[in-house]
């Protein structure tokens, strides 16, 4: 398996959102994501499926 993982701030990229914004959707088990050690990460595979919901949710 060679699933990409994202870090905080790669995600803060894609989405164009704040590090605190990041954290809420984590925290809210909105946006799936891992620790590694002290680092999370966040699957691409999360984040598209993530982006994808809210694109539903809105139409």
């Amino acid at each position: 398996m060679s699933e990409e993982l994202l870090t905080v701030p790669q995600v803060m990229a894609r989405l164009k959102v704040g590090r605190s914004t990041v954290y809420d959707l984590i925290r809210s088990r909105r946006l799936p994501s891992l620790t590694i050690g002290r680092a999370r990460r966040v699957p691409a595979s999360a984040l598209r499926d993530f982006i994808r919901d809210q694109l539903t949710e809105a139409a």
